[in-house]
């Protein structure tokens, strides 16, 4: 009795059951995709594009074309696709979420569900966790969706790829990142489809925002978007807002100074720190001693710049850790990403933080 109540309300299972019949519609397609010829099978890409450009719907492409794409990986990197996997392509492609295990093939998932997306023309985006993992299924499942006359590219920090059968990196040790071929941002978006972060697709549309010029812009239209580790990226780092600034033009000497000057500040009577939001409050003790030190009357009615910088200043020393928030490379501060552990080169502090953190350090600012 208490099987058949939780069959009457488990929600996943009834998922299962509408995904079923398609699941066993593109198996039935096998066959018949496992006798064509590599250029037939090929020629499936210019097939499809036709009968949706005469008024097909992509719903109806569905089942042949992930049938398709299963062949050509198969043939490619000889990993078949199981049904569990094809439910999760389903999923990805209706726009929902999929949740499958370490192991379970989330990455073939998503290129099964890219190929069939990259149909319309519009461009497909794979939002991956790091720049690794974007290089790796550019030239791991490149390989197949290339096969079927797409272009794969991938965006990392400062270079934009392409797989290119035809390129080969003679020094690459890893086979799977062989054929990357080195392009501009602009053609990399242009690609059928795209990997890269969730900061590198982010920082371009904000680098878009501020172009003079149209035609400057390396983005096109946004389409279609399959995320690898939703929960992490629209959940956790979603915490963490994604800010260009303007270069600042405070004297750098100043930040030097400020990170001598709060050395005479106590934790005990000068300032309050809270370690959740990462903020540092001046007491009314610390700033009459600021006061002191810097001969000024009053500094909220003075110099309210002064306790802006102290207040970073401070921030840096007390909750921005070397070896733990940031690193010191090739004499520059590199962010640490907090929930990967991954260096974000390119990336600052906004609002004069990073100078606080570059001053502390005593590296160039």
């Amino acid at each position: 009795m208490l099987k058949i109540f939780q069959r009457l309300f488990d929600v996943n299972l009834k998922e299962v059951e509408v995904l079923q019949p398609v699941v066993e519609e593109v198996n039935s397609f096998e066959p018949e995709t496992a006798r064509l010829s590599d250029e037939e099978l090929a020629a499936k890409t210019p097939e499809f594009k036709l009968r949706l450009l005469k008024g097909s719907l992509l719903d109806e492409l569905l089942p042949e074309a992930l049938a398709v794409i299963r062949e050509s990986i198969k043939r490619t990197v000889n990993q078949r696709a199981f049904d569990v996997q094809l439910m999760a392509a389903i999923t990805l492609h209706k726009g929902r979420v999929a949740e499958q295990k370490t192991g379970e093939g989330k990455t073939l998932s998503a290129a099964l569900a890219a190929y069939v997306n990259a149909l319309l023309g519009k461009g497909v985006h794979i939002v991956t966790t790091n720049d690794y993992l974007a290089r790796i299924g550019t030239g791991w499942y490149g390989r197949a969706l290339t096969k079927l006359g797409l272009k794969v590219a991938c965006i990392i920090h400062e270079e934009a790829f392409i797989y290119d059968p035809k390129f080969f990196l003679q020094d690459e040790v890893d086979n799977r990142l062989a054929h990357l071929s080195p392009i501009s941002r602009k053609e990399a978006y242009e690609a059928d489809v795209t990997y890269g972060t969730n900061n590198e697709f982010g920082f371009d549309y904000l680098r878009d925002n501020l172009v003079p010029d149209v035609l400057e812009m390396v983005q096109r239209g946004h389409h279609y978007a399959i995320v690898d580790e939703v929960d992490s990226i629209l959940i956790d780092e979603a915490r963490t807002p994604l800010i260009i600034s303007a270069p600042d033009t405070e004297p750098t000497k100043k930040y030097y100074e400020f990170a001598r000057l709060i050395s005479s500040l106590s934790p005990d009577t000068d300032y309050t720190s809270d370690e959740k939001t990462k903020t540092v409050n001046l007491s009314e003790h610390g700033i009459r001693k600021l006061e002191k030190i810097l001969n000024v009357d009053n500094l909220y009615e003075k110099d309210f710049e002064t306790i802006h910088h102290v207040e970073n200043a401070l921030k840096a020393r007390v909750h921005f850790l070397r070896d733990r928030d940031y690193v010191i490379k090739d004499n520059q501060v590199v962010i640490v990403d907090e929930f990967t552990g991954r260096l974000m080169f390119g990336r600052r502090w906004s609002e004069g933080l990073h100078q606080a953190v570059e001053a502390k350090e005593n590296v160039p600012i």
